[in-house]
């Protein structure tokens, strides 16, 4: 009673006082108490305080963690008065719930009281950190107002920057160390192209070594990419997909990481021609189901992975019309003009084509180009020219237009009205040298549709057009190809399972019209395949058809081979134009592999890979040959080609004492079967002697043959006993 009344506690001189007298009153001895060893029941105090209630006033509160990896500090706002507080406010929402729900009373823009102006900066919290991350990536270095770019950081992120030290330390010289030269493969003795392919979980580079019949595995590694993969357009980079973004590998057989690059939950890629820049996609579902996904889009400088410029916004701020859904975004969404020098990327909006330049990512003159109802667009594959197409508007009073238009003037050089048009679509010459629209215009009775070409010369003076019509008006266009680096094109039309193929050429002699060169008629196919180097070209019959390839010469006219791949469902040409191969991807559930081919469609040898998801083959970059040098090079062609017909020759002598080889080692092997069994045999003979009482009967002559003839007589009874019966 006594323990539990007193407690255990530190004693200040006022409580020992009262304590005393309490003790005096019950008539007891505190000297007798061992006050330190009393003990009170947990959690109870009886009232009493205690020392270790107290917080010392002296001592330094404890660290706590901060914990607002959730919320975002904007800066570089403008300064603005009360009556435009809730204006800028409105815009900054707008802005930053693009990455996620802006909590409730989550938004604050502190006020200098003294002033009544704000100080220039926010805060805006969002529910995750995730959110705020996002934030982060759409709003930093986005560009307010001519004065105003905005600086967003992560309010955590101030903890760290608190830490950096006030006086700066020099950097650290580290020796040079010579990077590896990226284009090594290119040095190649026997000439070889590389090709990769994914295949389940495993990635595999190969080089393909037709001549011997068979791939060189280079390099393999599991789990390389979480999506795809993708060369760049000049073969000096790998890409792999990944959550936490897009990686790039590179170098001679090893295929070491040259540069990473953040963007959580990226989808697709896209390099730029020349390589310099990547593109990054991702999108989001929105909280509300009447919204369209929200979209990001960066580009990093590919060779040092600095972020150059950040685009986002809802999907239909990157399509013609304004209110699109998601599945009809168009990849990709920035589309970069012709050449290796990268200097201007554009996207399209509603009724307006934003054309960047690369020199500081922003606005060629600072503005969009306003084409009203623009629906497509493409870029010269050469130049800085632009393909345009707008659709007929007013109900017909306005025609549709097809407009070429130069950048950086943004002139337009040439414009061809088109009436009664259903849809449209455009194609260049990989030459930049002609321009094809496929015009789908309507009957005079609106029930049907018709197709027919117009055809753009830009390399001519005025940029001549003709109109190009198919025998059968009524055909259905279901492929259209250019020759690379020609002046043909192939169509394939018709409406039945069998279409027909026709040729046609630019460049006709004594004229300069185009002209049909021949129709193949009824052909299983619905893919044309040219040879990059132009002249042959594969009418394949892919998917959903028969796998037919016809392997056909279009300077001779004729067909070369006519092979098959049964589940085939892609073509890919090797960037030298001798090989080619039919590919069977995961989409057949069986038989995927490749079966590589010559250009004149010779079987040259096959390989099966389960859930073969990608084969790509290795771009290489272009010629450094001039034009007149590889001129000079066609006319002495032979000349050149004695060294590698020898090189042939003796590949095939290899390949023959290969196999002669090969043909011995068999018979060494077979003569060593047979010698093992003969010598087993004699050492089982005494006991064969025991078994047949002496006798040795291994010798052929000690056997005794009989030849012994047996009749067999079928029906014939029945036959007597109806003679009998007859007679």
């Amino acid at each position: 009673m006594v323990e539990a009344q007193l407690g255990s506690y530190h004693h200040p001189p006022q409580l020992m006082e009262d304590l005393e007298a309490r003790a005096r009153e019950l008539g007891i001895d505190l000297s007798s108490i061992d006050l330190d060893a009393i003990t009170l029941p947990a959690g109870e105090d009886f009232g009493i305080p205690s020392d270790d209630d107290e917080i010392p006033q002296n001592e330094d509160p404890p660290e706590v963690e901060m914990g607002f990896a959730n919320t975002i500090v904007v800066d570089n706002l403008p300064v603005v008065p009360p009556e435009k507080f809730e204006k800028l406010g409105n815009v900054i929402r707008k802005i930053f719930s693009h990455a996620g729900a802006i909590k409730d009373g989550g938004f604050f823009m502190p006020v200098n009281t003294d002033t009544n102006v704000t100080y220039g900066y926010c805060f805006i919290e969002y529910n995750t950190p995730q959110e705020a991350q996002n934030a982060r990536e759409i709003g930093n270095g986005r560009k307010l107002d001519k004065s105003h770019v905005l600086v967003v950081n992560i309010f955590d992120d101030f903890e760290r920057y608190m830490k950096v030290p006030d006086e700066g330390t020099p950097a650290e010289t580290k020796p040079y160390t010579p990077i590896e030269n990226l284009q090594n493969w290119l040095t190649d003795e026997k000439a070889r192209d590389q090709f990769v392919m994914r295949a389940g979980t495993c990635t595999e580079v190969y080089w393909n070594d037709a001549r011997q019949l068979t791939s060189e595995l280079i390099y393999q590694h599991q789990f390389w990419t979480d999506s795809f993969i993708e060369w760049s357009p000049l073969g000096t980079y790998l890409a792999t997909v990944h959550k936490q973004g897009s990686q790039v590998w590179g170098g001679k057989d090893n295929f070491e990481r040259l540069m990473r690059f953040a963007h959580p939950q990226v989808e697709l890629i896209d390099f730029s021609p020349g390589e310099r820049f990547l593109v990054t996609y991702s999108s989001r579902k929105p909280s509300n189901p009447r919204d369209t996904h929200k979209v990001i889009l960066n580009i990093f400088d590919v060779r040092t992975g600095k972020l150059m410029r950040n685009f986002n916004g809802s999907a239909g701020e990157f399509t013609s019309a304004g209110n699109i859904v998601f599945s009809a975004l168009a990849w990709p969404c920035f589309r970069w003009a012709g050449g290796k020098d990268d200097k201007y990327f554009a996207k399209i909006g509603k009724n307006i084509i934003s054309v960047y330049e690369t020199d500081t990512f922003s606005l060629v003159d600072k503005k969009s180009l306003k084409v009203e109802n623009v629906v497509d667009f493409c870029w010269s594959p050469t130049d800085p020219l632009i393909a345009l197409f707008v659709p007929e508007s007013g109900g017909g009073n306005q025609p549709a237009r097809v407009s070429l238009v130069q950048i950086p003037g943004k002139e337009e050089l040439r414009q061809k009205n088109l009436f009664s048009v259903s849809d449209c679509r455009m194609y260049w010459s990989n030459n930049g040298e002609y321009l094809a629209v496929q015009v789908d215009r309507y009957t005079k009775t609106k029930k049907s549709t018709y197709a027919g070409f117009e055809l753009f010369r830009i390399k001519e003076r005025d940029i001549p057009i003709e109109v190009l019509e198919l025998d059968n008006k009524n055909d259905k266009i279901i492929a259209f190809s250019w020759e690379p680096k020609g002046h043909r094109f192939a169509v394939i039309h018709g409406d039945g399972p069998k279409p027909d193929i026709s040729f046609y050429s630019m460049q006709t002699a004594n004229t300069s019209r185009v002209s049909k060169l021949t129709t193949l008629k009824s052909k299983e196919a619905n893919a044309l395949c040219w040879c990059p180097t132009g002249h042959f070209i594969i009418i394949a019959g892919l998917k959903g058809f028969s796998g037919k390839l016809e392997f056909y010469n279009v300077d001779e006219l004729e067909t070369m081979a006519i092979r098959e791949h049964f589940t085939a469902t892609d073509i890919k040409w090797d960037p030298s134009g001798r090989y080619v191969a039919s590919v069977a991807t995961a989409v057949h559930g069986m038989e995927n592999g490749f079966q590589i081919w010559s250009f004149k469609g010779d079987p040259l040898y096959n390989l099966s890979k389960d859930h073969l998801y990608q084969f790509i083959w290795r771009p290489r970059p272009p010629t450094l040959l001039t034009p007149e040098k590889e001129e000079e090079i066609t006319k002495n062609l032979k000349k050149y080609s004695k060294k590698y017909e020898e090189e042939d020759r003796h590949a095939a002598n290899k390949m023959t004492e290969q196999e002669r080889m090969k043909r011995t080692q068999l018979e060494e092997e077979w003569a060593s079967w047979v010698a093992k069994w003969k010598q087993l045999h004699e050492e089982e003979r005494a006991r064969r002697m025991e078994l047949r009482d002496g006798e040795a009967s291994d010798e052929e002559e000690e056997y005794e043959s009989k030849e012994v003839e047996v009749e067999e007589v079928v029906g014939i009874t029945e036959e007597v006993v109806a003679y009998e019966l007859d007679h």
